[in-house]
């Protein structure tokens, strides 16, 4: 049996000038601007879009929480059959971070410091859909302490990350 190399599969996405969300998000608390963005009143991350982010919507953002979705797809895989690692760790980066970001005051930024996983089991394209659910263990002034999980709609572990955020105002000027 030889692989068929023949049939070709393609797959375009687009996304928006973030340039204007990114100005905008100074005004606003974390959890004001994710809620905002799950709106549609300013676009979504191009990373989000590029691996295949299911859009949010205003209930995945709430204090100290981030939820995402995705649908297994083909175009997410790995050289082995399975969805790639660094997809698992985006969406778990996002997830994380993003629930730290929903305790910041307007003008603040985050970064990850670390991100470790831990891969459970591999997701597979016309697999369920699965969830990124991020939630904040500590937060100060200038660290912030999350974990999140990767599970189905069976509540099925994928895989759980842990990572540490350092908090930093904006700088003006």
């Amino acid at each position: 049996m030889t692989a068929d190399h023949t049939t070709e599969r393609t797959r375009t996405f687009s996304w928006q000038d973030t340039s204007h969300a990114l100005e905008h998000a100074k005004s606003l608390s974390g959890l004001e601007f994710l809620q905002a963005m799950a709106r549609g009143e300013l676009p979504p991350p191009p990373i989000a879009l590029a691996l295949g982010f299911e859009p949010p919507n205003e209930a995945d953002f709430s204090e100290g929480r981030a939820v995402f979705r995705l649908k297994p797809q083909e175009y997410q895989y790995n050289p082995i059959g399975s969805v790639h690692g660094g997809v698992f760790a985006t969406l778990l980066d996002s997830a994380v971070g993003c629930a730290i970001h929903t305790m910041l005051p307007a003008g603040a930024v985050y970064t990850t410091l670390e991100l470790k996983v831990n891969y459970i089991r591999p997701l597979l394209a016309g697999g369920s859909e699965v969830q990124a659910i991020g939630q904040v263990i500590h937060v100060t002034q200038r660290t912030g302490l999350a974990e999140g999980r990767i599970i189905d709609g069976h509540g099925k572990l994928y895989a759980h990350a842990t990572t540490c955020l350092i908090t930093r105002p904006h700088r003006h000027g």
